[in-house]
């Protein structure tokens, strides 16, 4: 009974990693393929404010600020407002150096976060639509035209462009990011044309000011957007035309904390908002939240159960035991390709199961600070400008 029972842990565990990473992406794409829900797009040319949220971003703020004035939008119907969270360094003087270029500063005092930052600011912006940004990512010149259409749809509240990363130096950790970013990108796709985004880019997403809801300060305001405005029977799709760029991080080390930072915050807007969790709330949006995020946070459990359950197999079993030995390799190759990357050395054969392992840590990391109740309101800045 005891090996029966070892065994349903063993391929149970594999039945649900294997949903997680396949079964669901393949759900998700048959449905957007076999049921689209189409935008009807039109030519529409709406006011438009540029909202860049900022905290001591000297480094980044002017050429961020010059690459958004490059924007193609009608004269007279774009604003371009900086938010300052209470920044302590030139960022603030640099941003009034451009105020004849209609370029307007937000001056957040007493360091609130970013979230409510937006929060203030959005409530001052005099654009219909309001296009979120980061101060250390650059558009291309037509974003607002690949966007904006889509808003022509009254059941579109938010549309989301296409992050693309760039490595420069070619780093481990950027190439791992790079490789998980294209598949999220697929991904975030066949969402979009099966259901709703449940998540935008953070640096490049564009809402309905109308439909703006202030969220409180530990949100993860791009992932909690789309399901606030699914609330109120509106969309979030995503359009790929619309680009923009951003450099990876290059330290296993701040990619950790970047991803343990947004795990912890998604957390706990699933868990503020775990009716949207249930299908006969929400639909298929609950099956994309419980299959992208909740299910995928939960992979550490499931490998830990997988390669234990393995382990006690093994010692019958040969073929129990020749898994147990590419789980181990798995992991050794991970091992390997840290000790490589904190020697500074660059490889391409342990990358992936590098990033995967870091992934997998920053989700388990972040689960015991949400059980501690620990929340992220403020940030700092970690991409460096180029």
């Amino acid at each position: 009974m005891a090996q029966i029972l070892i065994q349903f842990v063993f391929w149970g565990s594999l039945a649900v990693l294997f949903y997680v990473y396949a079964g669901y992406p393949l759900l998700v794409f048959c449905l957007a393929y076999l049921r689209p829900k189409k935008v009807s797009k039109g030519e529409i040319s709406p006011t438009v404010t540029v909202l860049i949220t900022a905290f001591n971003e000297e480094r980044s703020i002017a050429a961020k600020i010059e690459n958004t004035l490059q924007l193609e939008h009608p004269a007279g119907k774009l604003e371009i407002l900086v938010a300052s969270d209470g920044s302590t360094d030139s960022t603030d003087e640099i941003v009034k150096g451009y105020a004849s270029q209609g370029v307007r500063l937000f001056r957040q005092e007493g360091r609130v976060g970013k979230t409510v930052t937006q929060n203030n600011a959005v409530a001052t912006a005099t654009g219909e639509i309001i296009l979120f940004s980061d101060a250390t990512t650059h558009y291309s010149p037509d974003v607002l035209s690949k966007l904006l259409p889509a808003f022509a749809d009254p059941t579109v509240g938010c549309v989301a462009g296409r992050l693309i990363y760039t490595d420069p130096t070619e780093t481990n950790v950027g190439t791992g990011a790079r490789s998980y970013w294209n598949y999220e990108t697929l991904l975030k796709n066949a969402e979009s044309d099966a259901c709703s985004l449940i998540g935008a880019s953070g640096c490049l997403y564009a809402v309905r000011k109308a439909a703006y809801e202030p969220m409180y300060a530990a949100a993860c305001s791009d992932f909690l957007i789309c399901t606030l405005l699914y609330r109120k029977g509106l969309r979030s799709v995503f359009e790929p035309e619309a680009t923009c760029f951003e450099v990876t991080n290059e330290q296993a080390s701040d990619e950790m904390r970047m991803r343990v930072r947004v795990i912890s915050q998604t957390f706990t807007d699933l868990w503020r908002n775990r009716d949207m969790l249930n299908p006969f709330r929400s639909g298929f949006f609950a099956i994309e939240l419980v299959s992208h995020k909740l299910l995928r946070y939960s992979v550490p459990v499931l490998l830990f159960a997988a390669l234990l359950s393995n382990a006690v197999l093994a010692l019958s079993s040969g073929v129990f035991a020749v898994i147990f030995a590419f789980q181990a390799a798995f992991y050794l190759a991970a091992f390997f390709g840290w000790l490589l990357e904190l020697s500074g050395k660059r490889t391409t054969l342990f990358v992936l199961p590098l990033y995967f392992v870091l992934a997998n840590i920053a989700s388990v990391i972040a689960f015991l600070q949400f059980l501690r109740g620990e929340q992220y309101a403020s940030w700092e800045p970690i991409r460096e400008a180029r």
